[in-house]
Parts: structure tokens; sequence; C-alpha cells
């Protein structure tokens, strides 16, 4: 048994001592054979040292590994003052993905790890001024990882929802979760339904629609977690209307956490690219939340979060969607996603030619 520095394993090796978190949790049990992703996990972690089973790896070992340790410690807290404040939300961003999608993976066997996720949960808020709602994407994403990255984007979504609508300061951490944890029943769905790339049958449609109440039964337990992150995991797919799942409540009984997150949830399904489309273009997103505002999403938040992230400067350079690049020099508070854009000295009204519409900002 000897002691190594993370950034010197190998994929395959065998854990000799359980692997904890600077909180003390344990990540990684005792004999798990570390596999390609754990790697990522430990140094989102900061782990520096890990016991591993074998001789290979005996010759590092002692005061040396600590001196390693020590240093590499040192190089991340100066690589971090040297990032930009761009690539820190992106650093944090990548350390929850790591975090959730063990922790996604672990519950069916283990406690949900809830002090570790508000921790870094709270790092990445830390970083949230620097988060664009419609501009934001993250980097390398992989496509099988749809999942997670929909609740990253969600739970940072809807805690500025719940400050833009007015919340108590003390509910937007929780309504971050709601967001963050709002899809984990999906770890009880076979993962040949979930990443089916052929339409659904009736019996696997509603073998989906489950994962509401298997999130509801897995986060039931959680002290930690007030009873809206519960309903939001619950009811994030229920309509105002009462044509939701599972239990068709109407707008008046579904938690607020619920028709906050619904809004994120929905936003981000539909400007994340999946494997069978491409991500959509978030102000024609826009425009068609404000149209399911009539009877599906509760129009109050979803007025709010239209205003305020279509808040933009006179100036402000976007491309079309016929790709020509502009100027916007007036928007219309009553069609916010329609601005007066100007190309090349010619005034484009995107109210009146409906044909066009913000492709992205550049």
């Amino acid at each position: 048994m000897a002691s190594i520095p993370v950034v010197d394993l190998k994929p395959g090796v065998k854990i000799a001592s359980a692997v904890h978190t600077p909180l003390g949790g344990v990540l990684f049990n005792k004999g798990k054979i570390l596999l390609p992703r754990d790697l990522d996990i430990l140094q989102a972690f900061l782990i520096q040292q890990v016991e591993v089973e074998g001789s290979e790896s005996k010759s590092v070992a002692g005061k040396d590994a600590g001196k390693n340790g020590q240093a590499q410690a040192q190089s991340t807290a100066v690589e971090a003052l040297e990032k930009s404040p761009q690539d820190q939300l992106h650093t944090e961003y990548d350390r929850m993905l790591n975090l959730i999608k063990s922790s996604f993976q672990s519950i069916l066997a283990s406690e949900l790890p809830v002090l570790d996720l508000r921790n870094q949960l709270e790092a990445l808020i830390a970083q949230l001024r620097h988060y664009n709602v419609l501009t934001f994407s993250p980097r390398g994403m992989n496509e099988y990882d749809y999942m997670y990255h929909n609740g990253i984007l969600s739970a940072l979504t809807s805690y500025l929802i719940a400050q833009w609508y007015g919340l108590p300061q003390k509910d937007w951490m929780q309504v971050a979760f709601a967001g963050l944890l709002h899809d984990i029943g999906n770890a009880k769905i076979d993962p040949k339904v979930l990443y089916s790339p052929l339409p659904l049958s009736s019996e696997e449609v509603e073998e989906m629609r489950m994962h509401t109440t298997y999130g509801y039964q897995m986060l039931r337990n959680s002290a930690a977690l007030n009873e809206g992150v519960r309903l939001a995991a619950l009811q994030h797919h229920e309509k105002v209307d009462g044509s939701g799942y599972p239990l068709r409540l109407t707008g008046d009984k579904m938690h607020v956490y619920s028709r906050i997150v619904a809004v994120a949830d929905i936003f981000h399904a539909m400007t994340l690219k999946k494997r069978y489309r491409k991500a959509q273009s978030p102000y024609m997103v826009l425009e068609q939340l404000q149209s399911e505002s009539f009877g599906k999403l509760d129009p109050a938040i979803v007025q709010t979060f239209i205003n305020k992230v279509t808040q933009f400067h006179n100036g402000t350079r976007v491309r079309l969607s016929d790709d020509r690049i502009g100027e916007i020099i007036f928007s219309d508070r009553n069609h916010p996603t329609r601005p007066l854009v100007s190309v090349n000295g010619q005034i484009i009204n995107l109210i009146q030619e409906r044909q066009l519409y913000i492709e992205n900002i550049v």
C-alpha cells in the first residue's frame, strides 16, 4: 500500500482506504477500482493523495509525496488567482458537474451528499455575477450528460428567478437545490429508456414519467432539504391548467419552487443540444415560454424571467437568424425579444419581420 498524488493515478488501480471529501464525507469506499471519470472527481474535490494497493506506486511516498501535495495545492491556488472570471465560473461549474454525476450514480446505494453539494453549489453561485442566462454554454459538453447540465443550469437560473420574483433570501439556496435535483428520479429509470435514441412506446413514456415520483421518494429523507425541494422533483411537470403530471395539479396547488423550476427546466431543455436535436435560439425559446404562460406555466414567473434576461443595452451586437450581424438600437418592453436592430445602416423591426429572430449575442 502506498500514498500517491492524484495527478499520478491511472485508471484501474484499487483504493486501499476510503477517500474522504475535505468536509469528511465518503467520496470513494475502500476497494473501489478507479475509472477514468473517478480521476476527474478526485481532482474536482482537490484531493491531493490517495492510498492504493499494488507495488508499482511504492516509489512515491512519505515526505516526497507530502511535498508534492503541498506544491500542487499551492499551484492550484496560484492558478485560481490567474484565471479570468469566466474561467473561474467554468471551473466551479465543472466541479459541480463531476459531483452531481457521482451523486446521481450512487444515490441508489448511499445517501445523497447534501453537505458536499451545498458547498459546491455555494462556490458556483459565488461566480453568479459572471453567468448570463442567455449566453452561457458549458465547455466540452458530452451530450450524454445533458441531464446533469440541465440540473446545474436550472439551479443557477432558478436561484436568479427566486431573487427577481421577490422570494425571501432564505429560499434562494433551497430553490437552487430544487433546480439541481429536480430530475434526480431519472437515476432509477432504465438507462435503455432514459437514453433511447428512438421514440418511446406508451409503456416507456409512463416509465419516464415515474421519475417525478421517484425523485420525491429519494429526497424525502434528506433533512437538509426543505419540502419545496422535494415537491419540485414531484411537480416540475405539472401545468397551471391541470394538464401536467403526475397528479394533474392546478397552479394554485403547485409549490412556488415547482413553478420556478418548471420555467428554468423548460428553458434549458430547449436551449441545450441533445443527441436527437440541435440547441434552439434562446430568444425563440423565450417567445415559446411566453406562449406557454397562457395555461401551462405561471405567467408572473415567466414574465419576470423574460423581462430580466432581455434587459439589453443599446449597442448590443447580435446575430440574426439569417446570419446577419447588427446592433440593438431600441427595445420595446412589450416585445422584449424583438427589438429594433440596425444592420449596415438598415433598421430592422423584428416585431414586424416575424420570420427573423435573434440567434445569439455576438
